[in-house]
């Protein structure tokens, strides 16, 4: 047996394409930053849930990229007859997104839960996609939903709280806006161009291209079409210029104030009723942002925001960060959009025939982390553990009591369980730690009832900018009395 076992090749330790292994520092700045989101979304008065991995692939349904092939863009599987399993042959598969999952729960618990039901999630989902560059097939979303609201008090409440959640990560006024629309003007804008049933898909493309080519770009493609930047001919939709002029009318209508943008959209929709529905949504979802403390350099009724209007069915949101940082080529961009979300039927209609109102925004967990590390923002509760160090095998007990004592106190710490025989060795692995303070006590110091304290932060500057004879004095390094001990390290650490 031995002999067989050792013909097999050795597994290779590798993620599988697609994955990554996400450390310390990384797990713990994104959990500090879900952890101040769940607080504002708490305050608000939404409940936190959490599903189970694991969906029937009926249960996600429509929101499969491809419903013939059920294992297309999800990780699917059949299941086997197990005891205690579920019925052979049904599809499982892994939670494509956090909003299939709240379709289910609606349904399921409809008896049960309270209605409007306002709920947030946050978790990894699964997509079985090719990935790419920053592209990856397990990643984190974080979700919050009404469900059972056809207010558009619904849709207020949750842009102020997108905007009270950025600000509770510490992205400051200035630096993000959440921008406002809503799908019914558009239908409104479509209704008044007298743009036919099979032509307005093409059209909601064509004006989801206006941030990369602009008013022209767009109105050569609703008509004729133009040439892209490769030289490449791309045909129009067919539309005459007169019938694009209500369109571009919606695409530039955006005013100095919500109040002169309502105007504008007023004059684009003309005498559609449903477009007029939807600006007097906009105007009611204005007055209660006001009302809630939300100013307009905040959250802004912006007729650009063009994107997902194809899926939701009222008011639609994008949450945009307006600061600059500097792309691989070192160049200055905005950093852009981390968030968005709007009011979408048929959530629960699926499982019970029944129309359900619902609105939500999801934010881009890897998104946002990456913005407040580009801001300095991430990794202040990231910092290492205090290192207690070993100078004697035999005085491990001390060791031990010292780091009890601090973590008595609340402050991380640890220590040492290599070898310690290379004194150096140990410094090295508190520095590989990220520690801020490593404690050193060999016999002369037991003796004399003291410690040594290093500050390795201020070490390392030392280190980096001090003189040689600043640099041999040691200021670094405290000796106090050892009853002192977590008093000093306290002190360092403030």
């Amino acid at each position: 047996m031995a002999k067989d076992q050792k013909k097999q090749p050795r597994p290779k330790a590798e993620t599988p394409k697609g994955f990554r292994d996400y450390f310390g520092a990384e797990v713990t700045e994104r959990k500090s930053m879900l952890d101040r989101i769940a607080e504002i979304y708490h305050r608000h008065g939404f409940e936190p849930l959490e599903t189970s991995a694991v969906e029937t692939v009926e249960a996600l349904g429509k929101f499969l990229p491809d419903v013939d092939r059920p294992n297309a863009g999800v990780f699917a599987w059949q299941e086997e007859a197990v005891p205690g399993g579920g019925t052979a042959g049904d599809w499982l598969a892994l939670r494509y997104d956090l909003t299939a999952p709240l379709a289910r729960v609606a349904a399921q618990y409809r008896n049960d839960l309270p209605s409007p039901y306002r709920r947030f999630a946050m978790g990894p989902v699964w997509r079985n996609e090719k990935p790419g560059p920053g592209r990856f097939r397990q990643f984190y979303q974080c979700d919050a939903d009404t469900v059972g609201s056809a207010s558009v008090a619904a849709d207020a409440e949750i842009c102020a709280m997108l905007a009270d959640a950025l600000e509770g990560v510490g992205i400051d006024r200035g630096d993000y806006i959440v921008r406002i629309n809503n799908r019914k003007v558009l239908n409104g804008v479509l209704e008044a161009a007298e743009v036919r049933a099979d032509q307005a898909e093409d059209v909601l493309r064509q004006i989801d291209k206006f941030d990369k080519v602009g008013r022209d770009g767009v109105l050569a493609l609703l008509t004729e079409g133009r040439k892209d930047d490769s030289g490449a001919f791309i045909d129009g939709v067919g539309l005459s210029v007169d019938q694009a002029q209500p369109v571009l009318a919606f695409l530039t209508s955006k005013g100095d104030d919500n109040a002169a943008t309502l105007a504008n959209l007023r004059a684009a929709v003309g005498a559609s009723a449903i477009g007029a529905e939807g600006v007097d949504e906009l105007s009611q979802i204005a007055g209660m942002l006001a009302a809630m403390g939300v100013s307009e350099d905040r959250a802004v009724i912006d007729p650009s925001i063009v994107r997902g209007l194809g899926y939701y069915t009222g008011p639609v949101f994008e949450a945009e960060l307006t600061f600059e940082i500097l792309d691989e080529k070192g160049r200055k961009r905005q950093f852009g959009s981390v968030a968005g979300g709007g009011r979408y039927d048929g959530l629960v209609e699926r499982f019970t025939g029944q129309k359900v109102p619902a609105t939500g925004v999801s934010i881009g967990v890897d998104r946002l982390l990456a913005a407040l590390r580009a801001k300095g923002l991430a990794g202040a509760d990231s910092q290492g553990p205090v290192v207690v160090t070993v100078m004697d095998r035999d005085r491990m007990a001390d060791y031990q009591a010292m780091a009890a004592e601090l973590r008595a106190a609340g402050i991380r710490a640890e220590v040492y369980l290599g070898n310690p025989k290379n004194f150096g060795n140990q410094l090295k692995y508190a520095d590989k730690r990220g520690a801020p303070v490593a404690i050193i006590q060999g016999g002369n110091e037991a003796e004399q009832g003291v410690v040594q304290v290093k500050d390795l932060v201020l070490g390392a500057k030392i280190a980096a900018e001090a003189s040689l004879d600043e640099w041999k004095s040691q200021p670094a390094q405290t000796e106090v009395p050892r009853a002192d001990l977590v008093a000093e390290v306290r002190r360092i650490l403030s």
